[in-house]
Order: C-alpha cells, then sequence, then structure tokens
C-alpha cells in the first residue's frame, strides 16, 4: 500500500526586519520549482510583500485572501474553494494576504485553540506540494506562532549587517516553546545567511560571532545569499531572479541553497 506524499512545510522566521525572509520565500520557492518541486507559498504577513512579489498589484482589493480564510475558520464556516484564494506561476501556488490580516491576528486572541488555526487550513493541503513555504511578519506573535505550529521545519534568514545575538536567541526561545507546548515534531531547519558583502570586514566579523555562538547547535548552509542590487530590480519587476537574470550571483546561491536544502532533507 503507497501513501500519498506529505509536503513539508518550512516557516521563514526571523523577528528583525531586513534579513531577506520574503525574497527568500519567493525565491527558494521558485529554484525548487526549477528542481522539478511542487510548491505552495503562504503570505502571512499583513503587509502583503509576498503577494506583490507574484505580481499581484493591488492586494487589498482581493476579494479573497488569507484573512478571509482565517475568518471562515474561526467562525465555523466553510472555507472558500482553493480556485477562489490560490494563485498560480507553474509549479508555484500562491495564498496571498493584505493588510487585513492584521484583523485576522487581533481576532486570533479570543479564538480558542487559536494557534492551530493555519495548521488546520494547510494540513488538508499537503497532499498537493512537495514543500509548503511560510513567510512570517517581522515579529514573535500570534500569526509566527501559528506559521510554527503549521511546520515542520524553521529556517531563519539572517543579515550580517543587522545580527543581533538577543533577537536570535528569543527567536530561538519561542520555537523551543512550541515545540515543547503546541508542535512536538518541529525542527530547525538552520540558518540562512543573507545580504551578504563578503569583502567586508564586518559581514567577516558578524559570521564569525554567529559560528561561535550558534554553529554547534544549528546548522549553518553553506550556501549564504550575496548583497545584490538584482534582488531590488527583480521584485520591481515581481519577477524571481531565476527569471530576471538566471546567471547573476544572488540567483545561482539561490540555486545552490535549494539543491543543499533538499539534500540536507533526505539525510
Amino acid at each position: 500500500m503507497t501513501t500519498t506524499p506529505q509536503a513539508t512545510t518550512i516557516t521563514i522566521a526571523n523577528q528583525k526586519g531586513g534579513t531577506g525572509k520574503t525574497t527568500t520565500a519567493y525565491n527558494l520557492a521558485h529554484a525548487l520549482s526549477h528542481e522539478g518541486k511542487k510548491v505552495l507559498l503562504v503570505d502571512f504577513d499583513p503587509q502583503g510583500n509576498l503577494t506583490l512579489c507574484f505580481g499581484i498589484k493591488q492586494p487589498d482589493k482581493l476579494s479573497v485572501s488569507m484573512c478571509n480564510i482565517l475568518d471562515a475558520i474561526m467562525s465555523d464556516k466553510t472555507i472558500p474553494a482553493a480556485e477562489t484564494f490560490l494563485h498560480s506561476q507553474g509549479k508555484i501556488d500562491l495564498i496571498p494576504s493584505n493588510i487585513e490580516l492584521s484583523v485576522s491576528e487581533i481576532n486570533l486572541r479570543d479564538e480558542m485553540g487559536s494557534d492551530k488555526i493555519l495548521t488546520s487550513l494547510l494540513e488538508p493541503m499537503k497532499e498537493n506540494y512537495d514543500y509548503i513555504l511560510i513567510d512570517t511578519n517581522p515579529s514573535l506573535g500570534l500569526l509566527t506562532i501559528n506559521a510554527l505550529a503549521a511546520s515542520d521545519r524553521v529556517l531563519i534568514p539572517v543579515n550580517p549587517q543587522l545580527w543581533s545575538a538577543t533577537g536570535l536567541t528569543q527567536l530561538l526561545n519561542i520555537i523551543v516553546k512550541v515545540k515543547k507546548r503546541i508542535n512536538p515534531s518541529i525542527r530547525i531547519e538552520g540558518i540562512l545567511m543573507t545580504m551578504c558583502d563578503f569583502r567586508t570586514n564586518l559581514y567577516k566579523e558578524s559570521f564569525r560571532l554567529i559560528k561561535d555562538h550558534y554553529g554547534e547547535i544549528i546548522r549553518i548552509f553553506d550556501s549564504q545569499i550575496p548583497m545584490s542590487v538584482t534582488v531590488g530590480e527583480a521584485n520591481f519587476y515581481s519577477q524571481s531572479l531565476l527569471s530576471y537574470h538566471p546567471k547573476s550571483k544572488v540567483s545561482m546561491a539561490y540555486q545552490d541553497f535549494a539543491k543543499e536544502m533538499i539534500q540536507h532533507g533526505q539525510q
């Protein structure tokens, strides 16, 4: 008897802004699809930046977004049909978001079992994908906890220019609490260095500190994402780096990272 493959669900999290969470989610999805993987992107950030990257120009005018889906679940109503909210690019689907999701976060405070709302949405969808990538907002609030509760792994992007040992420790403490109280199967996928200017002493010193503090307990991926204006240009045109400039260093870095992550997951 064969079993239906289940997606690996990965939350991309760091409560600090400017670490490349959205850029990583979008371009990792395209790099994984380039490896033949079917990917679901989940925009779980009220800013809706991942939705914008996907080419949806006016997220606030969407008839169905993540807010509507969560509200239906919390109200015990029928979830909207997938075709009303899924947007597609080849092997990649997106559940979009907009500023209304911030209202849903407020409503979650009074909801029984609020930490499992996203899980109830994604669990039936896992059989349709190889990976589900959740882009989170820069906080450690109820939305991020919901994402962690629904995930198998956590990927932590770290910008060496903004690195803070205290900030990373706070995130790790939240992950430990979620593992103990809500989701015992969650584990840390690793740290991905982003926006790296390899020539600077700041990068070298920051990377050394990260290895010294966390290298023995958390995987630090060999692939590192370089600083590049190409990222901003691709985002401006709502294109992935693989489409906009496939031979650029940053595009090739995300392709290398996708291969490394797939290999790591098979070990």
